[in-house]
């Protein structure tokens, strides 16, 4: 996959069929585009992704904005999925002042090349998001592209969409968002040293730092599964799924330090994996994130949610 950043000087030379969108999360919608994009791929023409980065909603807003998948993990989907080009055009003040007839013109169809444009029914462009999949439609036959609407995806009664999956995130309803994305929600990045608390207690685990752009769910105790991934690829554990239990947090009993950790216990597992990738995936909420008055306490429930971890992943 050929990735093209950091600039709005770019033309491909190649007929494509370009998905537009924000690709927050990456749920079942999302998927269904990408399939229908694939589809093209046998009609002759390259797939390519178009997205903002930052995007829309980030640049707008005087407020930190938490992401369901930050742009690593966005390149990491894309490049499992097949993607031949993945733009990801830089967002600023005269790009969203640019009007949807010249983004089509001059984007889409000069740049990019489209032959073909999939997008959601709910799709918009341009300034102040006016463009939307009529005017794709209507502007279709002058500039040389086909136009394919995909349909929203329902869970329930209920269109799958980012901010839905955004919502069950945020409420801790990680069962629900596995059905959403149709796989686990997960937390990934760089194993770093803690500060060894729980191997004074037998119990040791893995720390990361996540991103600070990625959204969590609320504090506590998660049933989890990890997957690492060795830098040097020969580790017996690259690639294989450990059963875990995971704490989001910032520790309180231990420390009054306020920074969001990831911390992971990881069933029958010993190996000292320091530097190494981690993605921890999240099953299911246990409880809440709690101050205990002394660490003895502390250390019992850690020994209640291993030992219940052991009878949720039958080990």
């Amino acid at each position: 996959m050929r990735i093209i950043e950091n600039t709005t000087k770019f033309h491909i030379e190649e007929p494509t069929a370009v998905a537009i969108g924000k690709f927050d999360g990456f749920h079942l919608g999302h998927q269904k585009l990408l399939r229908q994009l694939r589809e093209q791929k046998d009609q002759g023409l390259l797939s390519a992704v178009f997205t903002f980065v930052p995007s829309p909603a980030a640049f707008f807003s005087s407020e930190p904005v938490r992401d369901l998948s930050t742009v690593a993990e966005k390149r990491r989907i894309f490049e499992q999925s097949g993607v031949d080009y993945l733009i990801e055009f830089p967002f600023f003040q005269e790009i969203a002042d640019m009007e949807p007839e010249l983004f089509i013109h001059d984007v889409l169809v000069g740049m990019m090349n489209a032959g073909c444009v999939v997008a959601g029914d709910d799709v918009s462009y341009g300034k102040r998001g006016a463009g939307d999949s009529a005017l794709l439609r209507k502007k279709a036959k002058e500039n040389g592209y086909k136009v394919i609407i995909i349909d929203k995806v329902l869970y329930g009664q209920r269109v799958v969409s980012s901010t839905y999956v955004r919502e069950a995130v945020r409420e801790g309803n990680m069962g629900l968002v596995a059905k959403l994305l149709g796989t686990p929600y997960y937390v990934g990045g760089e194993i770093v040293h803690g500060n060894r608390f729980g191997r004074t207690l037998g119990m040791p685990t893995v720390n990361l730092l996540p991103p600070q752009e990625k959204l969590l769910p609320p504090k506590g105790v998660y049933y989890s599964y990890v997957y690492l991934h060795s830098r040097s690829g020969n580790r017996s554990y690259d690639g294989v799924q450990i059963p875990s239990i995971t704490n989001i947090g910032t520790k309180p009993t231990v420390n009054n330090v306020n920074q969001m950790g990831v911390e992971t216990y990881l069933y029958n597992f010993n190996a000292d994996v320091y530097g190494e990738n981690i993605e921890v995936y999240l099953l299911e909420h246990k409880r809440p994130e709690m101050r205990f008055g002394s660490v003895e306490e502390l250390k019992a429930q850690m020994q209640e949610d291993i030992a219940a971890g052991r009878k949720y992943h039958g080990i």
